[in-house]
């Protein structure tokens, strides 16, 4: 009896004890500081994601690597220069591939202006850009010779010299971005149009000594030279890209992309440019 006696007593001062330790730790929790400080910045009634909605201005540089396929700089020249001739209808040296493809590099500056709109996490935008290379610009020269023999018989031996050059002075660009957003981060594909300024030079020069048949000695015909240079040539072009904006602060955001431009031809050069950059904006 007194062992139970004594049993009861001490659950009954143990759950007395466990009472009066939860009012006071009740107590302590009421009396501490509000510490959502130290639990970042976003709340059980906030969403995951920040605001990327409104209109963007910004700044940016980057790095451009610029491909020029010259290969066919100067078909439109030799293919004037020998027209109406046998060789030109049946061999074609119009279309035989005299320069190669220069790969050149340089970095750039630019601004940009945009608009988003943002359901939850989707994100799609618009946004114009203006961008100036430093010194992109790509040349070559060379040489080919070829020996054919025309269904009449007569032999020909073709000579052309091609030199072309290519300078991007700067390009503006148009394009849709599509997103996600998830934290401060926006990570977004990209597709749209571009407009290059070029200068430009071509030079063709065909030489072709024939031979009959039958003999007689040879002639030769040329050389002649046809060139063509324009500056400020404009030409359009697509684009896509990828790239990734974060939030700095609520209305500032650096951004990161990649984008590629497909340009379309200029005085029978075709130009592909890849560009890195890094970008600050504001957002209202």
């Amino acid at each position: 009896m007194i062992c139970r006696l004594h049993d009861s007593a001490v659950l009954r001062h143990a759950a007395a004890a466990v009472l009066i330790a939860a009012s006071i730790g009740g107590a302590r929790a009421a009396d501490m500081p509000d510490d959502s400080w130290l639990r970042g910045s976003f709340t059980e009634d906030s969403p995951g994601y920040v605001r990327w909605d409104g209109l963007q201005i910004g700044a940016q540089i980057g790095a451009s690597n610029m491909n020029a396929d010259f290969g066919n700089a100067g078909s439109d020249q030799i293919a004037y220069i020998l027209r109406n001739t046998t060789v030109q209808s049946e061999f074609m040296p119009s279309a035989w591939t005299t320069l190669p493809n220069v790969t050149t590099n340089s970095s750039q500056y630019g601004v940009f202006v945009g608009y988003n709109w943002q359901w939850s996490e989707l994100v799609l935008g618009v946004d114009a850009a203006y961008n100036k290379p430093s010194k992109l610009e790509a040349s070559a020269s060379d040489s080919i010779a070829r020996q054919v023999i025309t269904s009449d018989g007569t032999t020909h031996n073709v000579y052309i010299n091609s030199a072309a050059s290519l300078k991007l002075v700067d390009y503006a660009t148009v394009r849709a971005k599509a997103g996600y957003a998830f934290g401060q981060f926006l990570p977004y594909g990209m597709l749209g149009v571009a407009v290059g300024r070029f200068n430009y030079t071509t030079s063709s020069t065909v030489t072709d000594i024939w031979t009959p048949s039958g003999g007689g000695g040879s002639t030769t015909f040329g050389p002649i030279t046809q060139t063509d240079s324009k500056d400020n040539a404009v030409t359009a072009g697509f684009l896509v890209g990828l790239g990734m904006d974060v939030a700095l602060l609520p209305n500032v955001f650096l951004r990161g992309e990649w984008e590629f431009v497909a340009f379309a031809p200029v005085g029978g050069i075709r130009s592909q440019l890849n560009t890195g950059r890094v970008g600050l904006g504001v957002r209202f």
